[in-house]
């Protein structure tokens, strides 16, 4: 289980070497900083499940486990995947400082460690990590279309904004009843994954459900207007992206690697960080983590 803590930043600094370790951590508790310490990825993994840090400085070149896939395994918790991992590296090689990105690195510093900019760069993507984070709990909870189901499919609650598009659709109290409540116990017996869709038969107006998990012994749902811009539409139009630059935002505003988008969009990771490349001087930023704050800041706004 994670312990949550609260305070001061708490630093999972990941080296086999006694004098890296010796240096970052004095940096990082004359800053005020919380420090623990890991030799190696497993260690690692485990400590960050047991005291969530807020962000992890990693080392590239490691026994046993590496860095590369540390990383990886951290982004494939969903407990742990939106902690900011730094990769430090004595490697200058593009090549290596694109695998540490590819693995869900948000930066990389080179060896040796300069502390001063260290703690300038953890700065920033400490307060990126909290902005995305923010921004995340408005699109989860924020005035959205919501609603709760039992496992019949018939609706026990929903918010103002969903009744209002309900109402908008000429969803009456029959079709809720009847085919609204068939097709969601249907649906709900092959037991979707959070985050699947089902479009929903029977109306004029195109209206989609999201899944959100179970709610109290019922289903939590999230009502999707089909006549709305989709989110990838939606950024393209608000920050004057190209349409691969705002599908890749929008992929990586959901937490996807660039391995992950490649997959998606049917293009190879190294054309995916190139569309991002044009994609942070148009938004203003430097990293992936400042760009996906700014999406999801819309896609909240935009109830998406």
């Amino acid at each position: 289980m994670t312990t949550q803590h609260s305070g001061t930043d708490i630093v999972l600094v990941v080296d086999d070497s006694p004098d890296a370790l010796s240096l970052i951590n004095d940096a990082l508790e004359q800053a005020g900083m919380d420090v623990l310490v890991a030799l190696e990825g497993k260690q690692a993994l485990t400590i960050a499940r047991q005291i969530r840090p807020d962000v992890i400085l990693m080392d590239a070149i490691m026994p046993n486990m590496d860095g590369f896939e540390t990383c990886q395994q951290l982004k494939a918790d969903s407990k742990l995947a939106d902690i900011p991992v730094i990769f430090m590296t004595g490697l200058t090689d593009t090549q290596d400082i694109v695998r540490g990105l590819e693995a869900g690195g948000v930066d990389y510093l080179t060896k040796p460690i300069r502390p001063d900019e260290l703690l300038a760069r953890m700065r920033v993507h400490l307060n990126n990590a909290r902005l995305t984070s923010s921004a995340q709990s408005a699109l989860d909870t924020a005035g959205q279309h919501l609603l709760t189901v039992n496992p019949q499919g018939l609706l026990v609650w929903a918010t103002p904004q969903t009744r209002a598009l309900l109402a908008r659709a000429r969803a009456d109290q029959v079709w809720l009843g009847q085919q609204c409540a068939s097709q969601l116990a249907d649906w709900f017996r092959q037991q979707p994954a959070v985050g699947n869709v089902l479009q929903l038969d029977g109306l004029e107006y195109a209206l989609s459900v999201k899944y959100m998990g179970p709610q109290d012994g019922d289903q939590l749902l999230k009502l999707l207007d089909g006549e709305r811009l989709s989110g990838p539409a939606m950024l393209k139009q608000q920050l004057a992206l190209t349409e691969r630059e705002s599908e890749v935002l929008y992929w990586i505003a959901n937490g996807k690697t660039n391995r992950d988008i490649g997959e998606i969009l049917d293009m190879s990771p190294r054309t995916v960080n190139k569309h991002l490349e044009q994609v942070f001087p148009k938004l203003g930023v430097e990293n992936r983590t400042a760009a996906a704050g700014i999406a999801l800041r819309l896609m909240a706004a935009a109830d998406l």
